[in-house]
């Protein structure tokens, strides 16, 4: 699981300084967890998403960040409360969820949204 920072936000998932309209610039779907050490919530979601991160190995990926370190990318979400989960599909817009989801309901929005058009091309 990659910690990004603004750099490497910029060249693996949105390049806001380019584009104001969202274009996802990664090679597989993500999911990013806006956290910070002090967050007690925060602590609970890692594991699981330490999880998350082996059972769907290849299909997507799970980044970090900081919100104490990248204020500036956290200004750029609008992140007003942690942890905010922002799931970003290949293809359309990003969604975020906000607050500590169980582990259930994060592979629900992991299929809903990241893994859709796999699961629809396999049909």
């Amino acid at each position: 699981m990659e910690h990004l920072t603004k750099e490497t936000f910029l060249n693996k998932v949105f390049n806001y300084e380019q584009s104001k309209d969202w274009k996802f610039e990664g090679d597989k779907p993500c999911l990013i967890d806006f956290y910070a050490d002090w967050c007690q919530p925060c602590k609970m979601v890692a594991p699981v998403l330490e999880e998350l991160s082996k059972e769907y190995d290849g299909k997507i990926d799970i980044y970090k960040i900081d919100t104490e370190q990248e204020q500036e990318l956290s200004a750029a979400f609008g992140i007003r409360s942690i942890p905010s989960l922002l799931f970003c599909p290949k293809e359309g817009q990003p969604q975020m969820a906000m607050g500590a989801l169980p582990k259930e309901s994060m592979k629900k929005a992991i299929n809903d949204i990241l893994l859709k058009q796999e699961v629809e091309s396999e049909k």
